[in-house]
């Protein structure tokens, strides 16, 4: 394996203060430090200071000189957040006499390093510089683990994040502590796991997190079949890179300028909806376990729901199943049509309904409707009630089925099946 080349580009500049107001020592530790070695560009500074004293203060003294935001995130711990509109500076007390004994304390050694602006030193104690130009993951202490134990999730994000491997001692350590997972709040893992599934690499990492027996806890009815979909959707997001116009891909997705693949809100929705069980009633409670917002619940929810359609819908599809399928999926479509291509049920079906919806002007997928319910008020005489629904309902399926085209032809369509049912 390449051993990547180490820079600096870190100089007093990039910080959005005077240098003068940070007082001596202060150190700059954490992602930044690391990130600025591998000479990863930041579009959004997320600074981290560790001062052995005046914590508070410092931070209070930057945000009234720049009239930027304040916040103490712990008083008990003196930690303080300044915001500026290019990022956020936090301010830590330093942990133990010396910046080494608090870096010892942390969670990898490519995350131990820091660096001094005023004396322009890096300070790296734990050989987290070898660790960069090899690429690994390594912990410090397991204890360290053992205290924080989100931190096992974390290691696995961060190879993701940064292209790099797990230390086969931090791996082995990782499986032995997995069952520690419990003790973390779900919030927190979720925003780990969410991490994952916005990564090109997600797919790879949490099918070693079942490994290693990290997601057992919280998708109890996790298998191969899970992880194997998982895989499979990756596949598919490639055929559809090479199958659609870029134009027509952003749209399904709703992509972006420039952004991420994996970023897209449905492509994770795709990847977590392999991750959960195909019950509907355990899928559930395995994300509301999970703390999922109730969007994220119901769209996860409707796609498991609507899956088992294509097994018994495979030949001479009505237009009216089309319309109630588009109806009943609406914006949950594209995650839909992945996950069945991943599952590979027929995708011949499914790239006919992948046409169907990319194009705005398709009546089927995109019904424009001819009459509304006060038009049948008006001009029925009919009162607000089910049977308006109902009635609105079969002028629909006459449309999609090119039965009527025209406002005058629904009215007439609705008037003739009014009379039918009474």
């Amino acid at each position: 394996m390449s051993q990547p080349t180490l820079f600096f580009n870190l100089s007093s500049k990039i910080l959005p203060f005077d240098l003068e107001l940070l007082p001596m020592p202060a150190y700059l530790v954490g992602g930044m430090v690391r990130d600025s070695l591998l000479n990863y560009q930041q579009n959004y500074l997320d600074l981290d200071f560790v001062l052995p004293e005046l914590v508070i203060e410092t931070a209070k003294k930057i945000s009234n000189q720049y009239n930027a935001g304040f916040v103490v995130l712990d008083a008990e711990r003196k930690i303080a957040r300044v915001v500026f509109e290019q990022g956020t500076v936090d301010f830590a007390q330093q942990e133990g006499d010396t910046i080494e004994t608090d870096l010892r304390r942390r969670d990898f050694t490519i995350n131990a390093i820091a660096y001094n602006f005023h004396q322009q030193q890096v300070i790296d104690p734990l050989n987290g510089l070898e660790d960069l130009q090899t690429k690994t993951i390594r912990m410090i202490h397991v204890k360290n683990l053992q205290d924080d134990p989100l931190r096992l999730f974390r290691a696995y994000r961060q190879a993701a994040q940064l292209k790099f491997k797990i230390d086969p001692k931090t791996r082995q350590t990782i499986v032995q502590l997995s069952s520690l997972i419990t003790q973390v709040a779900t919030e927190r893992v979720q925003t780990e796991l969410n991490y994952l599934l916005g990564n090109s690499r997600g797919s790879y990492w949490l099918s070693e997190m079942e490994k290693d027996g990290l997601l057992k806890i919280h998708f109890p009815h996790i298998n191969h079949d899970n992880l194997q979909l998982l895989k499979e959707i990756d596949r598919v997001l490639e055929l559809l890179l090479n199958k659609l116009k870029e134009t027509e891909f952003k749209s399904f997705f709703n992509l972006q300028d420039n952004q991420e693949i994996y970023k897209s809100s449905l492509i994770q929705r795709a990847r977590l909806t392999c991750l959960v069980s195909n019950n509907t009633e355990i899928a559930k409670r395995e994300l509301m376990n999970l703390k999922y917002s109730n969007q994220d619940i119901k769209a996860i929810l409707n796609i498991l729901s609507h899956l088992p359609w294509l097994r018994g819908n495979q030949q001479n599809i009505s237009f009216k199943n089309l319309y109630f399928l588009f109806l009943e999926l609406g914006d949950n479509f594209p995650i839909f049509a992945l996950v069945a291509l991943a599952k590979k049920v027929n995708n011949q079906l499914i790239f006919k309904l992948i046409d169907h919806y990319l194009n705005p002007q398709d009546k089927v997928a995109h019904p424009i409707a001819l009459i509304t319910g006060h038009d049948l008020i008006k001009n029925l005489n009919m009162k607000p009630s089910p049977q308006l629904g109902q009635l609105l309902t079969e002028v629909s399926i006459a449309q999609v089925e090119g039965k009527i085209s025209t406002k005058e032809e629904a009215l007439n369509f609705a008037r003739h099946s009014l009379k039918n049912w009474s």
